[in-house]
């Protein structure tokens, strides 16, 4: 004992502390500042609010959000495989513990007499053991610590990891939702069109029943009617789609979502600019951001863990016990102790050095993983932005072209119908409004999806969700390892 208290006092943890290295790309000076594209009325630096989808003033919305982020399967694996890291971390952790066991055991037996250098046959005996024993690993070079590092790191990246599914259901919720609304209302804009042309195609027929049209006129004004039937179905197909499509992020059968409960008639609209905040919140708000961090955190800890192997393990242990004939038990001759370190040490020639190697290429994999990570990140931000601000651009000039169609489509009317221009021209112009009028509904949609790629680009909508049970034990630990 005397020779090891001198290593008690010369413990190391060997391998490389962790800390985010200076020339990553999440400190470069233009992926934390101002994001590009900021400038457009539409769009604000104001910090991105943790629930975005209530900007959007819907209530029905925020229900179905809520209802989902409690419910949805993919947030329920995610949920399990955090519970899976944080009982491993707790596992690791216990390695840190005194390690305790204790045996018993009685049976009839012959002991073979040459193992007592006997020429004779030993007789049988009812033989009994019973034992205790208590050891303590020394973590001399630190492998302990290091596999505490790793193990605590992955749960945190699994945490992220919920954080970002949770990220994507309440952006797919809402995505179901708005086109389910963007096909009602795209479908209600195909059947004003159509009641329009209906009422061309009575017109018409009126004008030749009076011998002041010709039938071609009513044909061609009875094509372009079917013409616009035809797109109803389509549009009917995609409102139930999002249906069906809303119901599954719920964690429910399609069929036992109520109409009710998903009706809508047009696109939700923020009543605001749609806020953006900077490039230093985001890759703090983005947790795959966070999650790749973390996983570069545990892939340097592993670094630490197999390096250690290089070195002695240590433990002291003691035992105590009564092992001999059964009814002998307890009595002077049967007991049994004994105290003191074990010590061993596996050579390098049994592959420590090539599996440290191995675990520096996992690090540098799992640095350029972060970098790659937060390129992304940056990416479809900056993509995203840009979509949703070119379209606004572009449905300003739909709306403007649609009412200009409309009053084009009205006078031709008008004088058709005063027999000043042949049907060919109105029937040209109700097209022309037709097709102004679909144009515009599908920008519409547009807009709104592009709102809800930005939103899940910005990555918000995890903060506030309920934690899963042991969480805050992690987040304690983690303290200023973010």
């Amino acid at each position: 004992m005397a020779a090891v208290l001198p290593l008690l006092f010369a413990c190391t943890t060997v391998g490389p502390d962790y800390h985010v290295p200076e020339q990553v790309v999440a400190r470069a000076p233009e992926a934390n500042g101002p994001l590009l594209g900021t400038k457009d009325a539409a769009i604000s630096v104001a910090p991105v609010p943790d629930d975005w989808w209530r900007l959007y003033d819907d209530a029905r919305l925020d229900k179905l959000v809520r209802q989902a982020l409690a419910a949805n399967t993919d947030l329920r694996v995610a949920a399990a495989n955090l519970r899976r890291a944080i009982a491993i971390y707790h596992e690791v952790e216990s390695e840190n513990l005194p390690q305790a066991a204790v045996s018993a055991k009685a049976e009839r037996a012959q002991v073979a007499g040459e193992s007592f250098l006997l020429k004779e046959k030993v007789p049988v005996f009812n033989l009994g053991d019973f034992g205790f024993s208590v050891s303590y690993l020394v973590d001399f070079f630190g492998k302990l610590a290091r596999a505490d590092e790793a193990a605590l790191a992955s749960a945190q990246a699994s945490q992220a990891a919920l954080d970002m599914a949770r990220v994507s259901v309440a952006a797919e919720t809402v995505r179901a939702y708005v086109q389910g609304c963007a096909a009602t209302h795209e479908l209600e804009v195909a059947e004003r069109q159509l009641a329009l042309q209906a009422r061309g195609v009575e017109i018409a027929g009126k004008m030749v029943a009076a011998g002041r049209g010709q039938p071609v006129d009513m044909l061609r004004a009875r094509a372009q009617a079917e013409t616009l039937r035809a797109a109803l179905p389509r549009f009917k197909a995609e409102k139930e789609g999002a249906s069906y499509r809303l119901a599954v992020m719920l964690g429910k059968p399609p069929a036992a979502l109520p109409e009710a409960e998903t009706e809508c008639s047009e696109e939700p609209r923020l009543r605001q600019p749609l806020p953006v905040g900077d490039g230093a919140a985001l890759l703090k708000r983005r947790p795959d951001v966070r999650q790749a961090e973390r996983e570069l955190a545990s892939a340097t800890a592993k670094i630490g863990v197999a390096t250690a192997d290089l070195y002695p393990s240590i433990r002291i242990g003691a035992s105590a016990g009564l092992s001999g004939i059964l009814s002998d038990l307890g009595t002077g001759p049967t007991a049994r102790w004994g105290m003191g370190p074990l010590l061993t040490w596996n050579l390098p020639t049994n592959g420590v050095r090539p599996r440290i190697h191995a675990m520096e290429a996992g690090a540098d994999a799992a640095l350029a993983r972060f970098d790659g990570v937060v390129l992304k990140a940056l990416q479809e931000t900056q993509g995203a932005l840009s979509a949703y601000t070119r379209e606004l651009e572009r449905n300003q000039s739909l709306r403007v072209a649609r009412d200009d169609a409309d009053e084009v489509a009205r006078q031709h009317r008008l004088l058709y119908q005063a027999g000043r221009t042949p049907y060919l021209s109105s029937l040209d112009a109700d097209r022309t409004l037709a097709g102004a009028e679909a144009a515009l509904a599908a920008s519409d949609s547009q807009v709104a999806m592009d709102q809800i790629n930005l939103f899940l680009a910005l990555g918000g909508g995890w903060q506030n969700s309920p934690k899963v049970e042991e969480h805050e034990t992690v987040e304690r630990k983690a303290g200023g390892n973010h």
